[in-house]
């Protein structure tokens, strides 16, 4: 009898263990992107990092994505921890209800509320060291490969006609995946890449034949209407002075949804890991708190606790 009650009790014991053990557990769903894209990539390392930080108190589950208007249409119907990334312009255009949100407006929209920047699209036009190109100008009558339907393609095909230059550059017909082997082969003078720098496209292309990347004039950026960015002398093999180029800010929200709490501890477990991450993949070190102006709409209550905590410069608009 005394070794029934026995197990009974330990029974108990081992289920209001496991018990207190889910709840202790704070579980996130992350929709992210493509599995083939670097973004994928990122949520996953996030996804370990928030592990490791909170010590294991965070479990984020990673959920491809087919890009990020889908991510933002699911912010009006998803519940409790949904955690996504967007261009904060998406956020707008949506709250809006205007351009690919027309006439698809959801007033949970405006429930929307950030976190913390991530890596940014940054734009790359790349060329042959041996090229003698140095400028926009210098493209003309030369052979680039810019791909086709990506964010890179769109946006180097628009600069191209701001610049003066469409119908005067060749454009290979090839993918973005041909870019580095033509390149070296000599059968093209450059191409263009979207993506978070470092850019593993163009550390090869750097490593293995040499490039130079041309910087946009302060005219330049102001006609592409995107933001200022400015890489690094020495990211690049051989590219010994900054490039400055722009970029497309991307940033991870919530909604009103998510309780204060676990914001604040999402947020602070992010930055408190992003040394680390960075030491795994360069292009985390280029995230700094500064890139809070990028931020449309508000900061989740729980997030502005931890950066006013750290003494953060945050704008008053985002408050």
């Amino acid at each position: 009898m005394k070794t029934k009650f026995a197990i009974f009790m330990a029974t108990i014991a081992l289920g209001l263990t496991t018990s207190l053990s889910a709840q202790a557990e704070t579980r996130v769903t992350f929709k992210s992107a493509k599995t083939s894209s670097s973004y994928y990539q990122m949520a996953v390392q996030l996804a370990e990092a928030m592990k490791k930080g909170s010590d294991g108190e965070v479990i984020v589950t990673v959920e491809e994505s087919q890009g990020s208007v889908q991510n933002v249409m699911e912010a009006a119907k998803r519940p409790g921890n949904y955690v996504f990334t967007t261009p904060p312009v998406l956020v707008k255009l949506a709250q809006k209800e205007i351009a690919m949100f027309k006439g698809k407006g959801n007033p949970k929209f405006s429930e929307i509320r950030a976190l913390f920047p991530i890596p940014s699209l940054t734009m790359h036009f790349v060329v042959r060291a041996d090229s003698g190109i140095t400028d926009f100008a210098g493209l003309e009558g030369k052979t680039m490969l810019i791909g086709k339907g990506s964010f890179g393609a769109k946006e180097g095909t628009k600069y191209l006609k701001l610049f003066g230059l469409e119908g005067k550059v060749k454009q290979a017909g090839a993918e973005l995946n041909a870019a580095v082997a033509a390149l070296k082969n000599k059968q093209i003078d450059g191409f263009v890449t979207a993506g978070s720098y470092p850019a593993p496209n163009v550390i090869e292309a750097a490593a293995s034949t040499g490039v130079s990347i041309l910087s946009l004039t302060d005219d330049q950026i102001k006609q592409t209407k995107r933001t200022r960015l400015v890489i690094p002398a020495g990211t690049y093999t051989g590219v010994d002075k900054d490039t400055v180029t722009t970029s497309l800010p991307v940033v991870a929200h919530a909604t009103t949804q998510m309780d204060d709490d676990t914001a604040y501890l999402l947020t602070k477990t992010f930055w408190t890991q992003k040394e680390n991450l960075g030491k795994d993949t360069a292009w985390w070190n280029a995230v700094t708190p500064k890139m809070l102006e990028n931020v449309y709409g508000k900061l989740h209550p729980g997030a502005l606790k931890y950066y006013d905590e750290i003494k953060a410069d945050v704008p008053e608009a985002i408050r």
